[in-house]
Parts: structure tokens; sequence; C-alpha cells
């Protein structure tokens, strides 16, 4: 146990700093791309990953969660079935891509995505390609050798991104920079440990279809709920808009981003060796570690929501300038997601990730309500505050999953978001008392 203990620590540590460089990397190079192209560039891309994102979340199969909780996880039947798998998955994804890009063009009157879509979805058949290595070193919790191989793909991609809008500031900048690092990490995550073959094994075949139904369930609800906002925008905003708010959802996303990877590399695999344990213990040991987390990202959040506008104005181009009232906005709307996203590894951990499904079933129905009802009643405003709430639905699902596997932590989630509240409403009342206004302001001015 106290070996487990350290390998979680250690892997949380690695996952904070690879985080860390992983988005100050991002970030420097998301300025000086703002600097190269224009911002209705941003957009476009914005609308082309979410429509590949949308295809591969439509068609997971869970592979790599299945490979972490699975008893035959180092099994290699098991993982080169699971491999084989993986290849058919991404060269049928290639194919619906080439289906979907006649019709994208019309809905959203766009000739360009007649030769993006297809071009920018052959990473679809790279990503099929990719070692199930990756996924037993997630299993071990190898976290620091998971950690400098996504850094280094990304380090490189960034610098070719960079030179290529330098010399030619298109969206062939962003579309060849995506493809070269997945063919990159195709090519290097075969040489991270075990080397596929191809396999056909009955009895892997039915333990990954009868774990993958309800992560496929899962994943498709989450697509549909967490790119939303990006679809619906896409015919309420013009692509300049979009792609300044695209600036704006990126930055609140940063607490969000942190908390999602230590709960796929380090709560995931922690508690799908422990799972052996009473639900009562487990939930202890679960919410002990977990308040630490929850009041250092509550601080966190509040630096975002209080004083993100002047990060804002003070990095990027006068173009951008409007992102600054959304930042704040978005960030607050990210505690939401934030609380049951510490916990809710423990339900794909024991075999139920239903109420996952569920919850962004119910906020995909939210968007489609909220979303164009706000912009109609308060236009640009109106859509950023629906989408800032559009993780309540979400979080009543999840905590009710969570409550019925007797994982709650309800009274954490209480105390901690009322530190939230009293932190914001401090920092923000010192902020106008001093003559710096408040967030909102720039939206009027």
């Amino acid at each position: 146990m106290a070996s487990l203990k350290s390998l979680a620590v250690r892997g949380t540590v690695w996952t904070l700093i690879g985080y860390g460089s992983s988005q100050g990397l991002r970030f420097a190079s998301n300025l000086i791309l703002t600097r190269l192209l224009l911002p209705d560039l941003f957009g476009l891309m914005a609308l082309l990953n979410t429509f590949i994102m949308g295809l591969h979340f439509f068609s997971d199969l869970g592979v790599r969660p299945s490979i972490i909780q699975n008893p035959r996880g180092d099994d290699p039947a098991f993982l080169n079935t699971a491999w084989t798998l993986q290849i058919i998955r991404g060269v049928g994804l290639w194919v619906c891509c080439l289906a979907i890009t006649w019709p994208l063009a019309a809905i959203y009157r766009n000739p360009d995505f007649l030769w993006l879509i297809p071009v920018t979805g052959l990473t679809t058949i790279f990503d099929g390609l990719i070692s199930t290595s990756l996924s037993s070193l997630s299993r071990s919790l190898n976290v620091g050798k998971i950690t400098r191989f996504e850094f280094i793909i990304q380090l490189v991609s960034t610098l070719i991104m960079l030179v290529w809008a330098y010399l030619s500031p298109t969206i062939w900048a962003l579309v060849g920079s995506t493809l070269v690092s997945t063919v990159l990490k195709m090519l290097w995550s075969h040489r991270l440990g075990y080397i596929n073959r191809l396999a056909w094994d009955k009895d892997a075949l039915e333990d990954l279809i009868n774990f993958g139904r309800w992560v496929f369930l899962s994943t498709a609800m989450t697509f549909l709920a967490g790119q939303a906002d990006r679809l619906i925008l896409g015919r309420l905003f013009p692509l300049e808009l979009l792609g300044i708010y695209t600036i704006a959802f990126t930055l609140s996303d940063l607490p969000l981003s942190v908390i999602q990877a230590v709960g796929s590399n380090v709560i995931l695999p922690v508690i799908s060796q422990q799972n052996h344990l009473p639900r009562s213990e487990l939930r202890r040991k679960i919410l002990e570690k977990r308040n630490l987390l929850l009041v250092g990202t509550a601080v966190g959040l509040t630096g975002l929501i209080c004083f993100g506008d002047f990060l804002i104005l003070g990095l990027y181009p006068p173009t951008f300038e409007r992102a600054a009232w959304m930042l704040p906005i978005l960030a607050l709307g990210n505690w939401p997601r934030i609380l049951p996203m510490t916990t809710a590894p423990a339900l794909i951990a024991v075999g139920t990730p239903l109420y996952g499904a569920v919850g962004n079933c119910l906020k995909f129905a939210y968007m489609l309500v909220a979303l164009p009802l706000g912009f109609a009643v308060l236009g640009p405003l109106g859509a950023v505050i629906a989408i800032a709430l559009n993780d309540v639905p979400f979080y009543l699902a999840v905590s009710y999953g969570l409550w019925k596997e007797g994982f709650s932590g309800l009274m954490q989630d209480l105390k901690t978001t009322c530190l939230l509240i009293v932190c914001v409403a401090i920092t923000l009342a010192i902020r106008y008392w001093v003559g710096l206004g408040l967030p909102l302001d720039r939206l009027w001015s």
C-alpha cells in the first residue's frame, strides 16, 4: 500500500509538472499566434477540431480505461486485440470524415471544409496506430515517462506551427502541425515498451466491448455536452467572434484541465488498484486527498476570475479585447465541473460510467435550449452566461451516482464552494476599493 501511495504522489507531482510545462508552452505559442494569425482562423480551427473530436468521441471504445482497469490489462493477447480494434476504428473514422465533409460545408456555409476536413481527418488513422504502451504506462502509474513523452511531442509540434505561421500565416499552419504531431506520437509510441501485433482474441474482445459500450455512451454524451458551445456558436457567432471566444475559453479551462489530468493519470489508476477495499474506506481515502486539491483549485480559480481580464488586455492584441469580459464568467463556470471531476473516476474504476453519460446528456439538452435563448435575450453576454452554467446538470447527475455508489462528498462540496465564494467576494471588493473596477466593466466600456 505504501508503494502505491508513493506512486500516486509521484504521479501527481509529474502530472502537475507536465501540466504546468504544457500549458506554459501552449500559452506562449498562443500569444505568438495571435500576432501572426487573424481571429477568424482560430474560429475555423476550433470548428475543425470539434468535428474531428466528435467522430473520436462517438466511436470511443474505451481502450485506454479498459487496459487500466481490466485484470487482463497486461496480457499480450488483450493488448494486441485492443490495438487491432483501435486500428479498425481509426480507418472507419476517416471514412466518416469523408462522409460528413459536404453536409458540414453546406451547414456552415464554408467551402474550405471540403478539403480541410478530409486532410485534418487523417489524424484519426494515425491515432488508431498509436501503441497501447501509453495505456500500459498509465496502468502502472509511470506518469513521469508519459509526461516527458507528451511534452516533447507538444514542443516539436509547437515549433513547427510557429515557424509555419511566420512563413505562411494561413490555416495550414494549424492543420499541418496537428498532422505532424499525431504522426510523431504514433511512431514514437512504439518505442516506449510493448510492440503490438495484430490479434483477435474472442475473450479479450468480449471484455473490451462489454466495458466499452458504457464508455461509448459516456464519451458520446461528453462530446455533445462539451462541444455544443462551439457547434452552436458556429452558427450564432461570426468566425472572428468565435475565435475570440475560443481564446477566452482556452484560458478559462486551465484549472479544469489540470484536474482532468490528475483524474486520468493518477486517480483512476489508483482507485482501480484499490477497488477491492470496502466502499466506506475507499471513500475516506479519496476525500482526504480531494480536500487539499479542491482548496488549492479554489484559490487558483479566484485569481483567474478576478484578474483574468488583465491577462487578456495585457498580453493579447487589441483584436482579442472582447475576450476580457468573457474569461471571468467562463472561469467561474468551471467550478460545478471541477467538483465531481475529482471523484468521478471512482465511478469508472468500479465499472459504472453510466452516471457521467446521463450527466452529459442532461448538459447537452440544457445547451440546446439555454444557449440559443441566452443569445436571443442578451446577445453574446447571454450566450457566455448560459455556457458558464452548463455544468450544473452534470454535477447533479454525477453527484447522485457518487451517492448511490457510496462515494458522496456533498459536505466537502458545500464547504469548498463557500470558500470559493468568500475568496472571490473579498478579492473583488479589494480590487474595486483600490480603483481597478470590476471585470465586467470591460463589457460596457
